[in-house]
């Protein structure tokens, strides 16, 4: 009998998983369906399971669509998110390790009012950080796209509180050997510090790739265009492409789901060893 209950709870819970699962992966259905469909068939009333015929030319057609350069987006999106993910890091992981580590009478103040500035909405500070890129001549450019989403105050909270748990046998035996902070922190704390430097480095990756606000109002050229502003320019009061649309985003999404596949393991053990509650 009990047995037969244990059997009963693990198939009610595999069917319970299965949905969820099924549930997960309506949204890339509805993209890889749409996507490959003509017009005629996204906007058709009478819904079909697979489109009359899949058209594998929208790929191409996307690709060559003169109107939204939406390769050179890619590769915006893709510099500006590596370099914002690599800037974030080397930022925020210094200054964690300084506010964890470096004797300083203030650095309780000064952590402070790092998390201060995650209580101020980021609609404050959009218009002061706009004047400041356009004084500098950086409208347009990957310089003002980049610069200003360096420094993450969560970033360096998540820093902060891992180096706080970092064994201190292992600097102290660094430090035996003649290495200051600096050498101690590349030597010795980063090689140790994959897991929360892979979780924040994946949070930071898909942060950048999804931001929309910024790049629309610093990137006003195409040339500077990220993934999300073209994504917007294929539905506009003047034209409606939907099937660009459908194919273009499950082509933007598919860096996230390797990032994510890869990294996503070390997202729960990075917060798990960073000591949040």
């Amino acid at each position: 009998m009990d047995d037969a209950l244990v059997r009963a709870g693990r198939a009610l819970r595999l069917a319970v998983l299965i949905a969820l699962a099924l549930l997960f992966l309506i949204p890339f259905y509805l993209l890889l369906r749409n996507g490959l469909s003509t017009e005629r068939d996204i906007t058709s009333p009478e819904w079909t399971f697979f489109p009359h015929e899949l058209r594998w030319d929208n790929v191409h057609e996307l690709f060559a669509d003169t109107s939204v350069p939406f390769a050179r987006s890619l590769l915006n999106s893709a510099l500006i998110a590596v370099a914002t993910t690599l800037g974030t890091l080397l930022l925020a992981s210094l200054a964690g390790y300084g506010l964890a580590r470096i004797p300083y009478r203030h650095a309780d103040k000064v952590f402070y009012g790092i998390l201060g500035t995650l209580l101020i909405p980021a609609a404050v500070t959009f218009v002061p950080s706009f004047v400041l890129v356009s004084s500098l001549g950086w409208i347009s450019t990957l310089r003002g796209l980049i610069v200003p989403t360096l420094f993450s105050a969560f970033a360096c909270f998540v820093f902060r509180q891992y180096f706080l748990g970092f064994p201190r046998e292992l600097e102290d035996a660094a430090q035996v050997d003649g290495l200051g902070y600096w050498r101690t922190y590349w030597l010795i704390v980063v090689p140790n510090a994959r897991p929360v430097f892979a979780a924040v480095g994946t949070i930071v990756f898909l942060g950048a790739w999804n931001s929309f606000l910024w790049p629309l109002v610093i990137g006003q050229d195409q040339s500077a265009w990220t993934v999300q502003v073209a994504l917007s320019s294929f539905t506009t009061a003047q034209v409606i492409r939907l099937h660009e649309l459908f194919v273009a985003a499950a082509v933007s999404i598919l860096p996230l789901l390797v990032v994510f596949l890869v990294f996503q393991r070390w997202i729960v053990t990075g917060v798990e060893r960073s000591g949040i509650d």
